[in-house]
C-alpha cells in the first residue's frame, strides 16, 4: 500500500497531484531544482529534496538524482506527473528495479506507444483506424518521394518518437520534401535522440480529439469520454473542452470502443489518452497514445466526477478499477484554459519575470490549477505554462459564460502572459459557435492578433503594485522616510488598502 509518493516534477501539476495525496493521507515529497527553491510545490509538499541545478537536464531530467532523493526520503512511489521523465521507459523500469512502485504505465509499454511508426502498426492489429502512410521508417529521400506520391499532396512528415509538434513537416510541393525530410530529422535527433521519421496523409480541416483511459493490471479497461482539443497553436494545445462540440453519441461510443482496443493491445495499466484525428465528416484515424496525465485532465475529472490522480495511485497499488464503463456518463460541459508566461504580441516569446501581483478567478465552478503567487520569479528554464483555468457550466453556452467572466478577472502583473490572447478566443464567432478545427488561430489570426485594448484598471495595479513594493522596502531599511511618506501623501493609506483587497 503506498503511503509515500516522491513528485518527479514541478509546477501545477505538481501540486496537483500532491493534492489528491493529501486528500487520501499520503504524504509527499517534492523535488526541485536551483530556481525553484521558492515554488509552490516546495512548500506544498511534506518534504523537499534538492536534485541538481536549474537546467533540466542537471535536475528533473537526472534519473540518478531523483532516483537518490526517493531512496533519502524512503518513499514507496513514484509520480512522474507530464512531461519530463512521464513518458522514459528507462524512468520506468529504473524505478521498478530500485523497488519503487511507478505510478504510471510499465516500461513495454511506454516503449511500444513512444514510438509512433511500431503503434500505427499495433494499431492496424488491432482494426483501429489509421491515417493512410508509412508502416516503417523512411530510410532515403528516393524512398520518401515514392511513397509521398503514392499517397499524394499534402503529406506530414513526423518524428517517430516525437510530441508535442517536434520534428513535424506539412509539405505540398514535391520540392520541398527533401528539405523538410531533414529539417524533421534534424528537429527530431536534437528534441528526442532518435531521427527516425515517418509519414502520413495529411488530414484537411481536421480535429484533434482524444478518450481519456483508465487500465488497471487485472484486464479491466475503461474510458472517460472525449476532449476536443483543436485550440491549438504551433501544434501545442491552448483551450480544451468536453463534450466535443461536433460528436455524435453514435461516433462518441465507436471512439470510445476503439480507444479501449487500443489500450488493450499493449497491455495497458494505469491512465493514459488514445488521440484521434477527425475529419469533416467524423472519419477518424488514431494520431498517437499519451502514456500519461494530459495537462486538460481537469475537464474529464469535473464532467464525470472522477479524480484521476486518485485512480492512478489505485491502480499503481494493485487494486481493480471500480468504475464500470456502463456506470460512467458526461455531466454538463467544461473547459480549461491554458495561460502561459509569453508575449503574444512578440510571436509567443517566453516571458520570465517576477510576478508583482495575481488575482484568481473566484465564483462557482471555477478551478484555477497553478502554482505562482505574489513575489514568486518565474524561471526561464522550463515550460512557460504558470496556470489552467477551468470552469463548469449544465452546458456549453453556461460554460463560455462563465469562462469569459472567470477571464476577465483574472490578473497577472509584472510578467507578459496571454492572458488577453485567451479572452479574445472565447470572444471569436468560430469558438462561441463550436465551429472551429485545428487552423482555427490562423483563420482568426487578424482578430486574435490585434493590439488589445488597454485595461486602464490592470495598468493602474501596476502602477501601484510598485508603489507598495517600494514602500515595503523603505518600511524596512529607512523609517524616517517613511513617516515623511505618511505625513504627507494623502493617498498613503487608500493604496495600502486597495493592495490588500
Amino acid at each position: 500500500m503506498i503511503k509515500k509518493v516522491l513528485v518527479a516534477n514541478r509546477g501545477e501539476i505538481a501540486v496537483r497531484i500532491m493534492r489528491s495525496c493529501r486528500e487520501i493521507n499520503i504524504r509527499t515529497v517534492a523535488v526541485y531544482s536551483d530556481a525553484d527553491r521558492k515554488s509552490m510545490h516546495v512548500c506544498y509538499a511534506d518534504e523537499a529534496v534538492h536534485i541538481g541545478a536549474s537546467p533540466s537536464s542537471e535536475s528533473y531530467l537526472n534519473i540518478d538524482n531523483i532516483i537518490e532523493a526517493a531512496k533519502a526520503t524512503d518513499v514507496d512511489a513514484i509520480h512522474p506527473g507530464y512531461g519530463f521523465l512521464s513518458e522514459n521507459a528507462l524512468f520506468s523500469e529504473r524505478c521498478h528495479k530500485e523497488g519503487f512502485i511507478f505510478i504510471g504505465p510499465s516500461p513495454g509499454a511506454i516503449s511500444k506507444m513512444g514510438d509512433k511508426i511500431s503503434a500505427r502498426e499495433m494499431m492496424i492489429k488491432a482494426g483501429v483506424p489509421i491515417v493512410p502512410g508509412t508502416r516503417k521508417k523512411i530510410t532515403s529521400d528516393e524512398e520518401a518521394i515514392k511513397i509521398i506520391e503514392e499517397i499524394g499532396f499534402p503529406v506530414i512528415i513526423k518524428a517517430s518518437a516525437g510530441g508535442g509538434g517536434k520534428g513535424m513537416r506539412l509539405v505540398k510541393k514535391k520540392k520541398d520534401i527533401t528539405s523538410s525530410i531533414r529539417s524533421a530529422r534534424s528537429e527530431s535527433k536534437i528534441a528526442f535522440g532518435n531521427d527516425s521519421v515517418y509519414i502520413e496523409k495529411y488530414i484537411d480541416s481536421p480535429h484533434h480529439i482524444e478518450f481519456q483511459i483508465l487500465a488497471d493490471n487485472h484486464g479491466n479497461v475503461i474510458h472517460l469520454f472525449e476532449r476536443e482539443c483543436s485550440v491549438q497553436r504551433r501544434h501545442q494545445k491552448i483551450i480544451e473542452e468536453t463534450p466535443s462540440p461536433i460528436l455524435t453519441p453514435e461516433k462518441r461510443e465507436e471512439m470510445g470502443k476503439h480507444a479501449i482496443e487500443a489500450a488493450k493491445t499493449v497491455n495497458y495499466a494505469g491512465a493514459g489518452t488514445i488521440e484521434f484525428i477527425v475529419d469533416e465528416q467524423l472519419n477518424y484515424y488514431f494520431l498517437e497514445m499519451n502514456t500519461r496525465l494530459q495537462v486538460e485532465h481537469p475537464i474529464t475529472e469535473r464532467v464525470v466526477g472522477v479524480d484521476l490522480v486518485k485512480e492512478q495511485i489505485n491502480i499503481a497499488n494493485g487494486n481493480e478499477l471500480a468504475l464500470k464503463q456502463e456506470e460512467l456518463q458526461q455531466f454538463g460541459h467544461s473547459i480549461e484554459c491554458r495561460v502561459y508566461a509569453e508575449d503574444p504580441q512578440n510571436n509567443f516569446m517566453p516571458a520570465p519575470g517576477r510576478v508583482v501581483h495575481i488575482t484568481e478567478p473566484r465564483g462557482n465552478d471555477v478551478r484555477v490549477d497553478g502554482y505562482v503567487y505574489k513575489g514568486f520569479e518565474i524561471p526561464l528554464f522550463y515550460d512557460p505554462l504558470i496556470a489552467k483555468v477551468i470552469v463548469w457550466g449544465k452546458d456549453r453556452p453556461e460554460a463560455i459564460s462563465r469562462l469569459k467572466r472567470a477571464l476577465r478577472e483574472s490578473r497577472i502583473i509584472g510578467v507578459k502572459n496571454s492572458l488577453p490572447f485567451l479572452r479574445r478566443i472565447v470572444n471569436t464567432p468560430d469558438f462561441i459557435n463550436g465551429t472551429y478545427n485545428t487552423h482555427f488561430i490562423d483563420k482568426n489570426h487578424k482578430f486574435l492578433m490585434g493590439k488589445a485594448p488597454v485595461d486602464k484598471t490592470a495598468e493602474d495595479m501596476v502602477m501601484i503594485a510598485a508603489l507598495l513594493e517600494y514602500l515595503e522596502k523603505i518600511e524596512q531599511s529607512s523609517p524616517k522616510e517613511l513617516k515623511y511618506i505618511r505625513n504627507n501623501w494623502k493617498d498613503y493609506t487608500r493604496v495600502k488598502n486597495v493592495m490588500k483587497i
